[in-house]
């Protein structure tokens, strides 16, 4: 067979798992061996062998349905200080921030939600997800948990993109309500420049695939999901080498990264692509200029390399840029110590 013909015949499964290759942190790199990836899992001096990941307790939980049908998971945590509002990425939930909401609880007041068909939200009945419905999600949860005094909005990855929607939405909102935002591991726009940290002749054949999985349908996706499941070994560790920077993270948080990843579904993924793929709002970092920014980026990481950070600052000049050493796209859980000084020591200069 062709090669051409293979791949106009097997377009919707070659996307698919391009799609999985990304939620995963990455396109494939090779399998080790299943005891290797037992012995990591478990690793006798994990620190955060016990941690609580998702179990932790909130005052309040709710549903806001957004004008396109979705319910948004949302649950808040009663604090004296300011709004924190923490908006997650792609393919995970918002126990992204787990020990960020740890470290600000009963200091700040806190609210964390679930986007679209992620976590324990809503799927969109039909259509492609795109980054102008979510940042009008952000603001019916911003208006329903934080209808009045000032809000500091926490955006990772694609929520750091939702945010910069919020911005281009509703400029007014950065005039007299957000006191500050902070961007860890996002971008501006030209992810479709991202290379995963792979030599560029791969980076110029996993390209194109991307957008195909928009083409992907219910079977094919059904399909891939199924297929997930049965190679979770291979996730873990894609999980590790595309999430994270450090050589040996820990198998706890590895694991919880990878369960996040796991639990959105490929067509959730697939319907998602398109409107990541084509991000662009530079423009819309104009709005931002009113306000303390924080960006906050490891210097590893593969997925949104730290130049998409420094482009965010360089058209906002008066923004902080800190650097993770070691840290690769989850560095909030990665190196949480470090993003929580960071933005420790921001919000108490601007709060």
């Amino acid at each position: 067979m062709a090669v051409k013909d293979f791949f106009s015949r097997n377009a919707g499964i070659i996307g698919a798992v391009a799609a999985v290759g990304l939620a995963a942190g990455g396109v494939a790199a090779g399998v080790a061996a299943d005891r290797y990836v037992r012995r990591r899992r478990t690793a006798a001096d994990d620190p955060h062998a016990q941690e609580p990941f998702g179990a932790l307790q909130s005052d309040e939980q709710y549903g806001v349905t957004t004008s396109d049908g979705v319910d948004l998971y949302v649950e808040v945590i009663d604090g004296p200080g300011p709004t924190l509002l923490f908006v997650h990425g792609f393919c995970l939930d918002m126990g992204t921030f787990h020990f960020q909401r740890r470290a600000f609880e009963g200091v700040y007041r806190e609210v964390l939600y679930d986007q679209p068909g992620h976590g324990r939200s809503g799927r969109l009945p039909k259509g492609e997800y795109t980054l102008d419905a979510l940042g009008a999600g952000l603001r019916a949860v911003l208006d329903k948990a934080a209808p009045s005094g000032k809000v500091v909005l926490v955006g990772h990855s694609m929520g750091g993109m939702t945010i910069m929607a919020l911005a281009e939405q509703s400029p007014e909102l950065f005039e007299d309500r957000v006191a500050g935002v902070v961007l860890i591991s996002s971008s501006a726009g030209r992810i479709n420049e991202v290379t995963f940290g792979l030599p560029a002749v791969f980076s110029r054949f996993s390209k194109p695939l991307l957008p195909v999985v928009r083409s992907a349908g219910r079977l094919t996706t059904s399909m891939a999901d199924a297929a997930r499941r049965a190679s979770s070994d291979l996730a873990w560790l894609l999980t590790r080498r595309y999430g994270f920077g450090t050589e040996k993270p820990s198998p706890a948080v590895v694991s919880y990264v990878e369960k996040m990843n796991s639990t959105t579904s490929t067509e959730v993924i697939a319907r998602y692509v398109h409107t990541l793929y084509t991000h662009s709002r530079v423009p819309a970092l104009a709005a931002l200029r009113s306000v303390p920014v924080l960006v906050v980026c490891g210097d590893t990481d593969l997925l949104l390399p730290l130049a998409y950070s420094e482009e965010i600052v360089r058209e906002l000049p008066d923004a902080e840029l800190v650097v993770v050493e070691g840290g690769g796209h989850v560095a909030l859980l990665e190196h949480p110590a470090a993003v929580n000084d960071a933005m420790k020591a921001f919000l108490e200069r601007i709060t």
